[in-house]
């Protein structure tokens, strides 16, 4: 979520080269945020030629502002 809220978008292939997770557990994640609202995604092209990008939602950047904040008290920042 820190890379898409500093992002106006991101690609699959730049969203995997920033956290290292293998394809099959990024997309698992992604679709999770997905399916909470949190990320929309855009699939453009067919087969190899195939682009999937994603864009934070309102709702996931206030989630994300949300969770940094409730991190900041917790940890007395």
């Amino acid at each position: 979520m820190a890379i898409l809220t500093n992002a106006s978008s991101c690609d699959f292939p730049f969203l995997k080269s920033q956290v290292g997770l293998s394809d099959s557990d990024l997309s698992k994640q992604m679709a999770t945020l997905v399916d909470a609202g949190y990320v929309t995604v855009r699939k453009s092209g067919r087969g190899r030629g195939s682009v999937t990008t994603y864009r934070v939602t309102k709702l996931g950047r206030q989630a994300y502002r949300t969770h940094r904040a409730a991190l900041a008290a917790l940890l007395g920042d």
